[in-house]
């Protein structure tokens, strides 16, 4: 059935949830049986390690931008119409949001939709601090928090560079660029099989990254059939979270779209990947050490993530695919966050609490100095 069929039988709206129904459910699946994890990621390359986890983020990303690229070149879909290209977009937003989601996304220990997937499984820790992200993203979106995401996102933006587009501001043609993406995507697999991840994660991992320019071509494909505007976008979870949460908080059929569809198929594709292969298991707290550490994290990628107006995945991969400056900010900002994140809470503060842990216990009795 195609799309025209589905929009004329369901109704556009319910085409647009049904559709990111589907793409969810696909990215949840091939999320969770690859691992992709782009916290995962920082901490090995951080720790001077370029292993599989980082094999499977490359692939996730250089497979994003290939296929968005590749979408572009046979006219199926237009970068310049989306929400990131075709308004202004906030610098400082970007850098200081970005941030912000990389060292919440430490704390958490996985970012936005790496905690949907998650929870998924039956991590415990994943689904509350899933939550606290939903609800300070809305309450940073319209509540609250937004005079201050506003402040932050004032003092710099796109305007003063006169695009966000960074094929135009560096003069790097489609082609070009398509032809360096597909460099780092046969690097990207070699490192798999470098590592030995296997085929099936390799092959998940690709399937993730199709995600990004199937929801591009999809809600293009919407724009031409659907009797009211629809937006151009794709995968992300910090707008989607909120949505999703104020769904349930609304009278029902009151928000209806693809972003509402978009984490509840994410969710289900990932129980049904996990339960498929034996890998439901619940997991709680181990403290309350533990859980203030997930809920701070969680906050903070909630009011970082809507400041630079995605995630990791949203601007990360998503934006990055379209060549987003501001994206490619976030990014970037969230990687060195991240690794620094890393390096003072989960090395050198342990590292230090052990040392003073040695210092403080008593010599044995030979080694004892005598008085």
């Amino acid at each position: 059935m195609d799309l025209e069929l589905l929009a004329d039988r369901f109704g556009d709206k319910w085409t647009l949830l049904i559709g990111g129904a589907v793409i969810g459910a696909l990215f949840g699946a091939f999320a969770q049986q690859s691992r992709f994890c782009l916290r995962a990621a920082a901490i090995e390359f951080s720790r001077g390690t370029v292993g599989g986890k980082m094999a499977v983020w490359l692939l996730v990303f250089s497979t994003a931008i290939a296929g968005t690229l590749a979408l572009s070149a046979m006219d199926l879909f237009s970068a310049t119409e989306t929400r990131q290209l075709a308004s202004p977009q906030s610098l400082s937003g970007a850098a200081i949001g970005g941030l912000l989601f990389g060292t919440g996304m430490i704390l958490a220990r996985g970012c936005s939709s790496r905690l949907l997937v998650l929870s998924a499984t039956g991590n415990l820790r994943a689904l509350l601090s899933g939550l606290v992200f939903a609800v300070v993203a809305q309450a940073s979106l319209h509540g609250f928090l937004s005079p201050l995401r506003d402040a932050l996102a004032a003092p710099l933006t796109t305007l003063s560079t006169g695009s966000n587009d960074l094929l135009v501001l560096s003069g790097v043609s489609e082609p070009a660029a398509f032809a360096l993406v597909l460099a780092g995507l046969g690097a990207s697999l070699w490192l798999a099989f470098w590592r030995g991840i296997g085929v099936w994660k390799t092959l998940a991992a690709v399937a993730v990254g199709a995600c990004v320019p199937l929801a591009w071509w999809f809600t293009t494909s919407m724009t031409t059939i659907a009797f009211e505007p629809v937006t151009i976008e794709s995968l992300s979870f910090t707008g989607p979270s909120a949505d999703t949460l104020m769904l349930f908080l609304s009278q029902p059929g009151s928000m209806i779209d693809f972003d509402v569809g978009l984490v509840p198929g994410v969710f289900l594709g990932a129980f049904l990947a996990a339960l498929v292969t034996g890998e439901l298991e619940l997991q709680g707290f181990e403290g309350g050490g533990s859980m203030r550490r997930y809920l701070a994290g969680a906050a903070l990628m909630g009011f970082g993530g809507m400041l630079a107006g995605g995630c990791a995945v949203g601007a990360g991969v998503t934006g990055a695919s379209i060549f987003a400056l501001t994206a490619w900010v976030t990014l970037f900002s969230i990687w060195i966050a991240a690794s620094a994140t890393d390096w003072l809470v989960d090395r050198r503060l342990p590292a230090r609490r052990s040392r003073s842990a040695a210092a403080d216990q008593p010599l044995p009795a030979h080694v004892r100095p005598t008085e």
